[in-house]
């Protein structure tokens, strides 16, 4: 576009409310957490890639409660711990915790319920 129509189509936009950080921020986190199942540390690293500031990003996050978001943890980690076919337990904890890291679940979260799923 020409940069004299962006001047005021942008400001306009944000005036009347077309354009939010916070609402963006709120919905993304909400349907990237019931829908994909993804962390917060993921969420934090896709939001900070979009180039929102962290009071913008801890809005988006409190949109997810605590309850909810372990309660997911716990069927999520379950679930793929029965899809795994591999017998060897520390290979077995290895997939299992790469995969919960990668959806961006907080390591001390992951390797505890490794531990607890997968026993010595």
């Amino acid at each position: 576009m020409i940069d004299d129509a962006i001047d005021q189509i942008i400001p306009h936009l944000l005036q009347h409310k077309f354009l939010n950080e916070t609402r963006f921020a709120r919905v993304y986190a909400g349907g990237k957490f019931r829908i994909k199942k993804w962390g917060r540390v993921r969420i934090v690293r896709e939001l900070k890639m979009r180039g929102l500031n962290k009071r913008t990003i801890d809005i988006g996050l409190a949109e997810i409660s605590d309850e909810e978001y372990y309660a997911v943890f716990d069927s999520l980690s379950r679930k793929r711990n029965e899809q795994l076919s591999e017998t060897n337990i520390y290979k077995r904890r290895k997939k299992l915790a790469d995969y919960l890291l990668y959806r961006g679940w907080e390591s001390h979260l992951v390797y505890a319920k490794t531990k607890e799923l997968i026993p010595d």
